[in-house]
């Protein structure tokens, strides 16, 4: 390549309802001779929407979206874009995480207290078609799948379901019950019905019980 020919940049969109957040990606991916943010959204909507407009090479995507999930828009993209590679940057704990994303079609998941050369290792790694996830978390899915078992459970919401999971992030945040209805696209009677099965699950007694446990996980989402 000549020398006065820049390199190709891939082009990414950021996926993350924290504008702090997604200022400070921009900032990061900048830097970088082969990377740059060509757009940003904060909901599932506004992602879609931007995937059509302008067909980015990567996105980035947090699983805690305001008013919507993570986990579904990834399954949305995986099924109307398969060719986008979405990598995961969460706070959430990458054991409760990174296995639902793979299994929703996603490509990696990188914890945001990791540092960012592991960030841009991951974006390139993705990038090249490749899974990345953590060593740690590799070796214990590896593990697993020669045991011919599954992972090993280390927190009690591995049982959740996806969508139990995200009824219980929003109850977290301190959603009502119709609340997380809208949010989720679903009637109130079926987020009751997932109320009923997370205390089942989780051994809870009552639903102050769950609604005190999920504020706890909301508020130290690292724990898992």
């Amino acid at each position: 390549m000549p020398a006065d020919v820049p390199p190709q940049r891939f082009r990414i969109l950021v996926v993350d309802d924290h504008p702090i957040v997604r200022r400070g990606l921009v900032w990061l991916l900048a830097r970088e001779p082969d990377l740059e943010v060509c757009g940003e959204a904060e909901d599932a909507a506004q992602a879609l929407a931007a995937v059509e407009a302008l067909r980015p090479d990567l996105a980035i995507v947090d699983i805690a979206l305001r008013a919507s999930s993570g986990l579904d828009l990834i399954k949305t993209l995986h099924a109307q874009v398969p060719q986008l590679p979405v990598l995961v940057l969460s706070i959430h704990d990458e054991t409760l995480y990174a296995e639902r994303v793979l299994r929703a079609g996603g490509r990696g998941y990188v914890m945001k207290q990791e540092a960012t050369e592991t960030l841009l290792q991951a974006v390139r790694q993705v990038l090249r078609g490749e899974l990345y996830l953590s060593p740690r978390m590799a070796s214990r899915l590896l593990a697993a799948f020669v045991q011919g078992r599954p992972a090993p459970v280390v927190s009690p919401l591995q049982r959740l379901s996806d969508r139990e999971l995200e009824v219980f992030r929003l109850l977290g945040q301190g959603y009502s019950t119709r609340q997380v209805a809208a949010a989720l696209h679903v009637s109130v009677k079926t987020v009751e019905t997932h109320r009923a099965h997370l205390m089942k699950k989780l051994h809870l007694a009552s639903a102050a019980e769950l609604l005190r446990y999920a504020t706890q996980w909301v508020n130290h989402p690292e724990r898992g």
